[in-house]
């Protein structure tokens, strides 16, 4: 079996840094061929929306908008917090491209079968 990384960011525009960093390390992991998430939960749901995360940088990092896209082209998945986007009035349609929507069971099946754990 092979061992999956799962980042969970949680910020957007009220932490530049903290909103890139899930997409730093995700970026570097999915480059070297490993099975990497990031699940995007609270106000980092925001980042996962059309044009939301395309302004935000921080310390010379292109903008998260951009990071995103890398990450998925380069092979990373990208989820996002089902129970999260309901109260801010959001759904699929609000997303970018290569983004699921997940719930609890997804994250906990991840985790069962033994995913490693970051968050930001």
């Amino acid at each position: 079996m092979t061992t999956s990384i799962l980042i969970q960011g949680t910020h957007g525009k009220d932490d530049p840094e903290k909103a890139n960093l899930p997409f730093i390390v995700g970026n570097v992991a999915a480059t070297a061929d490993q099975d990497v998430t990031v699940f995007l939960t609270s106000d980092a749901v925001w980042l996962a929306t059309k044009g939301y995360a395309d302004h935000i940088e921080f310390g010379g990092h292109p903008p998260v908008g951009d990071m995103i896209e890398a990450f998925v082209a380069n092979g990373g998945t990208v989820w996002v917090c089902g129970a999260c986007i309901g109260p801010r009035d959001l759904d699929a349609s609000h997303m970018v491209d290569g983004v699921t929507v997940v719930t609890a069971a997804n994250v906990t099946e991840a985790l069962v079968n033994g995913a490693r754990t970051l968050s930001f």
